[in-house]
């Protein structure tokens, strides 16, 4: 069950660290972030954070024991 979680959030943290670094990078608009560089360095760090976890999920799942 722990693996879910952890798919989960990770992919969460993938799609918003995406849509963060977009709109720092002015692609997306519509928001007080868009065309900010703080958000176009937060993004992909939560993005790449979102990897991690997501990727430690694909693998306790895969895991005989867990």
């Amino acid at each position: 069950m722990k693996a879910w979680i952890f798919l989960v959030l990770g992919v969460l943290l993938i799609l918003v660290g995406g849509l963060w670094t977009l709109q720092g990078l002015g692609i997306v608009g519509g928001s007080v972030m868009s065309g900010v560089t703080m958000w176009a360095i937060i993004g992909p760090v939560v993005l790449i954070i979102g990897l991690v976890i997501a990727f430690l999920g694909i693998r306790a799942r895969r895991d005989p024991r867990g």
